[in-house]
């Protein structure tokens, strides 16, 4: 095993565990501030190389968005932010030591980079969420997740060579063969069925000319409660509901996968809904090797248990943030809800805590959850959404145009919070730009 030392051990350090949108926000400010300063020494830790937006993840499985053109290189933002960026897994904590075990990193079967350990004063943990599939017999086998770029990537082949193979083959489509199933019909679930429809449309027309994209394509949504978007206001849902129907998308609301198979899924009613492709998108948890780090309290799906500071219970040196931690919602029966909104907020708070911790200060800030609503987009078809809180001075609806540039500009602002204004503005010139010369979708 090897130590990896600091560079400037005297330096209170810092290590952020997980590159996701928040991970990275935050080792973007603090490098930009302490490590930029020499006050502290900023590590982020992540297993992949790059970074993609995680809602737009669904973009790049329907073909729609290509991720070439998004990804960000965690290598090159930490040179331009003053912080160091490691590649490998977490698989261990050692709360004595004050020690992150990182596993080795393979590729291609060959180990590139050995088994590390990293020393830390502050460690601050923003693994994210996966899919949680409840042990539904077949789910894993047989279905497909969006937690990662690369499972987006897999799930976008299958479709194109499923569209190419009917495109290629001596007899007609066959019931079912260009058939896919979502499983949740929470905000992944929707948009993708939405943007599935666009693009599946789009691929046809590039001279795809034996698929009928009304009659041989098929797009069903299963969900358990009674109805869409069921975590969001009741007339939000409504609006996407009917959307999607308008789109032809097969809503089948209040029932419960009970078995995934090669050939498609069974619910609990005993309905046998056939697909050549299947995306679970019900439900979430965090990474599973949560609940072996040195005893943290977990909840029951693996969620490290945080107080409102975003320490954990059991050590004040560790906090955890994001989809990744279940901190207490003042007056609410739940805690804080696994959104964006709620990760950047706690971002922004904890630069202020590492700040204090660096400076010597015992009294640190407490995170309150702020909800400014909620926007689900459904590609070109339509944009909705409720905004509230300090936005609205209540609830609003909002949908139209309106609501697909507010939707928009989340995307933009967490571009902003890592490039700053004015090279956010210069990409998205670019891509104007260069959209003129590209085509709509992603064929390969």
């Amino acid at each position: 095993m090897q130590l990896e030392t600091q560079t400037s051990s005297d330096l209170h350090r810092v290590i952020i565990v997980g590159g996701g949108a928040g991970g990275l926000e935050l080792a973007t400010r603090l490098g930009k501030s302490l490590g930029r300063k020499k006050k502290a020494h900023i590590t982020l830790i992540d297993c992949t190389r790059t970074h993609v937006w995680k809602p737009l993840l669904h973009e790049i499985a329907a073909g729609s968005m290509n991720p070439d053109k998004h990804e960000l290189e965690y290598i090159a933002q930490a040179h331009w932010s003053h912080f160091h960026f490691r590649l490998g897994r977490m698989d261990g904590l050692d709360r004595a030591k004050k020690e992150v075990h990182v596993a080795p990193y393979f590729d291609d079967g060959v180990e590139v980079i050995p088994r590390r350990v990293f020393k830390y004063d502050t460690l601050i943990i923003a693994v994210g969420s996966t899919t949680n599939d409840f042990g539904i017999s077949g789910a894993r086998e047989h279905s497909i997740a969006l937690d990662t770029q690369n499972q987006a990537e897999r799930f976008h082949r299958q479709l194109t060579n499923a569209l190419i193979r009917a495109q290629t083959q001596a007899e007609p489509v066959q019931a079912g063969q260009l058939e896919v199933v979502i499983v949740g019909a929470g905000a992944t679930g929707v948009e993708l069925a939405a943007e599935l429809h666009n693009t599946t449309r789009e691929v046809a027309a590039y001279g795809l000319d034996k698929i009928d994209p009304d009659k041989d394509i098929k797009i069903s949504i299963i969900e358990a409660s009674d109805r869409v978007l069921p975590a969001l206001p009741p007339k939000l849902s409504m609006a996407v509901d009917v959307e999607l129907r308008k789109l032809r998308v097969h809503v089948y609301a209040g029932e419960r996968v009970t078995e995934v198979t090669a050939k498609g899924v069974y619910t609990h009613s005993g309905r046998f809904i056939p697909s050549a492709l299947v995306v679970w998108a019900a439900g979430i948890k965090a990474p599973d090797f949560v609940r072996e780090l040195d005893g943290l309290e977990v909840n029951r799906i693996n969620q490290l248990v945080v107080k409102r500071t975003l320490q954990t219970t059991l050590d004040e040196n560790v906090f955890a943030f994001g989809d990744c931690a279940a901190c207490p919602w003042p007056g609410h029966d739940e805690n804080v809800p696994p959104r964006a909104q709620s990760a950047h907020q706690q971002a922004s708070m904890l630069v202020k805590t590492v700040k204090a911790r660096v400076a010597g200060k015992d009294n640190l800030p407490e995170y309150t959850y702020r909800d400014y609503g909620s926007l689900v987009n459904l590609g070109r078809y339509s944009t909705v959404g409720s905004l509230m809180g300090a936005i609205a001075g209540g609830s609003m609806y909002i949908e139209g145009l309106f609501a697909r540039l507010m939707y928009q500009s989340l995307y933009q602002l967490h571009l902003m919070a890592l490039h700053g204004f004015f090279a956010v503005v210069l990409q998205m010139l670019a891509r104007l730009i260069t959209r003129r010369t590209e085509a709509r979708v992603k064929l390969h």
